[in-house]
């Protein structure tokens, strides 16, 4: 008799498990770990929204000065994307996430004990962006490209929400203990979260279905594994070079670029400060954007399902074209206090990272499984790019006009032009990446 927890013979490689009498395949185990520790791993940023008044008090720190932080931190947390998608092919998810776990969890708690503005940019700005950028939707990209075939889409928005929905609801945590306990214990808490979770991925996250003997879910039984690269940075150069002259890997990027630009960087880390010019508590802010956090698992799981049915470039063309319609009246409705602006962060909260399933299924479609990761991760670079921008941009027009709302209807209008943009990416017919990843056999060569 077969014991919950063993695998099941019953097909070689089909990676089945008896848990409770029922059938389980592995790969839904490693969704499991990956969705539970994007969640634990997500406080770190939700944190920058929280800390620009807080510091802004003590320290005397202007809202530029605190978006230039953000903006290292966004920055290094896209540009360490597609690296850290080749460094989980040459070391594996179990090395590389652990590392960033820890790398988020130092860098935090050190953040306490800082008293000047370099150690701001040294501290949050480099080191939690760096272990950040392995914790960013690359990750769930390669988790769903390797361990899944069948209900990638859908895996992969899951995975997505854990991340965005993660952040947003530690917000009134995080925000309550800012308001009532001092800034310091924000990054005492997003420490203690991150390191915790690193028992559960070495005792469970596994790196490859090949590393078990195992096939992707959902895979052919004539499926072949992906051959592991040699050189990280040699591999994410090479991906960047294979997609460089493809016209959809430029496309990818430039509505990416506006993708970040109009969520993390511009309402992530401004709307508490824009809430607080129109009368809005921090903790009441921190609440709405919460309930974005909440209404984004929906509206990113089901961007997920739609991407494994639609067309991803009309879904995206939906995605971008509503969120700039919405973004051009965010000022008036912050205005409002009523059920307008509410209605707002319901409706952004379904489309606040819809766009990222369906931009991954076009990196899929477009340049491969195994190349896929490495050019999502240029892709996702450009996406941190539009937030650095807009972190630093949005806190440099308020200081200068005393508002947001130039900042706003900006952002709305690049979402107009994304939307457009987007309906020139081809098909997979039409176009496909050159050059080569470097595996190891050839490497060693």
């Amino acid at each position: 008799m077969v014991r919950p927890g063993r695998r099941i013979p019953a097909t070689a490689g089909d990676g089945a498990f008896l848990v409770g009498g029922r059938r389980l395949d592995y790969a839904w185990v490693v969704f499991a770990v990956s969705f539970v520790t994007l969640v634990a791993a997500a406080g770190f940023r939700s944190t920058p929204g929280i800390l620009v008044d807080p510091l802004r008090n003590e320290f005397g720190w202007g809202r530029a000065e605190v978006g230039t932080a953000v903006s290292i931190n966004v920055l290094l947390f896209g540009l360490m994307g597609p690296f850290a998608a080749a460094l989980m092919g040459r070391f594996g998810l179990k090395r590389v996430v652990v590392w960033a776990l820890c790398a988020i969890s130092v860098g935090a708690a050190l953040t306490t004990q800082m008293t000047q503005l370099w150690q701001l940019y040294l501290l949050w700005g480099v080191v939690v962006g760096l272990g950040s950028g392995c914790m960013a939707t690359v990750f769930a990209s390669t988790v769903a490209s390797r361990w899944f075939v069948a209900r990638r889409g859908i895996v992969t928005g899951a995975l997505t929400a854990a991340t965005a929905s993660g952040q947003l609801v530690f917000l009134p945590l995080l925000s309550s203990l800012a308001e009532h306990h001092g800034w310091r214990w924000v990054g005492i808490t997003i420490a203690v979260s991150a390191v915790s979770v690193v028992p559960l991925v070495i005792l469970f996250l596994r790196d490859s279905p090949e590393s078990m003997g195992l096939r992707p879910y959902g895979a052919p039984d004539d499926f072949a594994p992906a051959e592991p690269v040699a050189h990280p940075i040699t591999a994410a150069f090479e991906g960047l070079r294979g997609a460089w002259t493809a016209g959809g890997f430029w496309l990818l990027v430039g509505s990416f670029f506006v993708c970040g630009l109009s969520t993390n960087g511009l309402i992530q880390t401004h709307f508490l400060s824009a809430a607080s010019d129109h009368g809005i508590s921090e903790t009441s802010a921190a609440g709405l954007l919460a309930t974005i956090g909440v209404f984004d698992v929906i509206g990113t799981v089901g961007s997920g399902w739609l991407t494994d049915r639609v067309d991803p470039r009309r879904l995206l063309v939906f995605y971008y074209s509503l969120r700039g319609l919405s973004l051009l009246l965010l000022n008036q409705a912050l205005g409002t206090h009523n059920v307008g602006l509410l209605g707002f962060m319901v409706f952004y909260g379904l489309d606040w990272v819809a766009t990222v399933p369906p931009t991954v299924a076009l990196c899929n479609e477009l340049f491969g499984r195994v190349r896929a990761p490495i050019v999502y991760g240029w892709v996702f670079a450009g996406h941190q790019m539009g937030a650095a921008l807009a972190a630093w941009g949005a806190g440099e027009l308020r200081d200068v006009t005393g508002s947001y709302q130039l900042a706003f209807v900006l952002a709305g209008a690049a979402c107009l032009v994304a939307a457009i943009g987007v309906l020139r990416i081809p098909g997979a017919e039409d176009e496909l990446p050159v050059g080569p990843l470097v595996p190891v056999e050839a490497s060693a060569a």
